[in-house]
């Protein structure tokens, strides 16, 4: 019997599956793990084909060709990352589809010299239970109108639905999780985005399924407030910054702002991902924020690429009687992205910069530098 439970052993391990869940990466891990890489930068990648996730993930949405062309206007820029938003719906319909098309992104990705922080859940956007089939259009005017959460409140609030989002979590990281295309798992957008969701039982979970799985990337979750904003969570806070590998945060305000969430970051001494950022008109921008972002390393993900479904070049937009009000003209400043649907730049003094700001960077390295061990 106990040579059976040894070989039993040494097969899980061979696999790639623990008897027990890893555990959180020590400080000297981590810090190793990133100071044998470039500073990661580039953009959450939003195909503009897709106003939904189903619309960049389903098999009749899909378009690997509008893909490539967009992130050759990534590699132009110098960026040496991206961030994907993933989607379970389309994976419970279509298993071995999803994973096909994740990855030929993949693959695209890696042909432009760019790493992917992975994103696999998010309490974000206005449709609160996503769903397959024909797609919302987007409402003229309204930022962002129709993007859908994952899994969704119906999930995340009800355990007994767990376990097919546990297969989902661990078939994605067991396929990359030695893959030095992928740069990081940012496992739960938004989690202190708890507008119907009962977030933190399910969020604990999401972690525990992947240190089961215990990949060679590191694992986090975005902060999106400090403690004296009224939007903080501190339960949940501090669980993502005490269950993390390295510290992630989102900031859409200006310098000073932005420059007090930095500081409370490296509170934690950990590696740093700012994995959304850019709000023009509210003093996020290139030439104000990724001069930060540089001098301390940070690694930067503005957001938006080209402009299309998602109308991210509007405003946040007002909201009254719990509904967006649309915009009747088109914003004198863009919010986020960086292409018109034609690739004509947003602003080409922009660009200039970017690209000046990430010359000489490498976007390639080798397979033991990306696990940093």
């Amino acid at each position: 019997m106990k040579r059976i439970l040894i070989a039993f052993t040494g097969m899980l391990a061979a696999i790639g599956c623990s008897i027990r869940p890893a555990e959180k990466w020590s400080e000297e891990k981590a810090w190793q793990w990133y100071d044998s890489q470039p500073w990661p930068v580039g953009c959450v990648y939003m195909p503009s084909y897709g106003g939904t996730p189903v619309e960049i993930w389903g098999k009749e949405f899909f378009r690997p060709d509008v893909v490539d062309s967009e992130l050759a206007l990534a590699q132009d820029l110098g960026f040496n990352a991206i961030r994907l938003f993933l989607c379970d719906i389309v994976w419970q319909e279509d298993p071995q589809g999803f994973m096909d098309r994740l990855e030929q992104t993949v693959c695209l990705a890696d042909k432009h010299g760019l790493r992917i922080l992975m994103t696999i859940f998010t309490n974000g956007g206005t449709i609160k239970n996503p769903y397959t089939g024909p797609q919302p259009q987007p409402v003229p005017g309204v930022h962002n109108s129709v993007w859908m959460a994952s899994p969704g409140k119906d999930i995340v609030n009800n355990p007994e639905k767990w376990p097919l989002m546990e297969r989902y979590v661990k078939q994605i990281l067991k396929k990359y999780r030695k893959d030095p295309r992928i740069l990081a798992w940012c496992l739960y957008n938004e989690p202190e985005n708890t507008k119907g969701f009962e977030t933190l039982p399910f969020l604990k979970a999401v972690y525990r399924w992947a240190r089961e799985v215990n990949p060679s990337q590191p694992l986090t979750s975005p902060m999106w407030a400090t403690p004296d904003s009224r939007s903080y969570q501190k339960e949940i806070s501090e669980f993502v910054s005490s269950a993390s590998d390295i510290i992630s945060f989102h900031s859409y305000n200006d310098l000073p702002r932005c420059t007090e969430f930095v500081n409370y970051c490296q509170q934690f001494n950990r590696p740093i991902l700012c994995s959304e950022w850019m709000a023009r008109s509210r003093g996020s921008d290139y030439f104000s924020i990724l001069p930060l972002f540089k001098k301390n390393k940070i690694g930067s993900f503005s957001y938006g690429l080209v402009n299309g479904k998602q109308q991210c070049h509007y405003p946040w937009n007002p909201v009254v009687d719990g509904k967006p009000v649309p915009f009747e003209e088109e914003p004198a400043v863009w919010f986020h992205d960086l292409f018109y649907p034609d690739h004509t730049p947003y602003s080409e003094n922009e660009i200039r910069f970017i690209k000046e700001m990430t010359r000489c960077l490498s976007t390639r390295i080798s397979p033991s530098q990306a696990q940093g061990i």
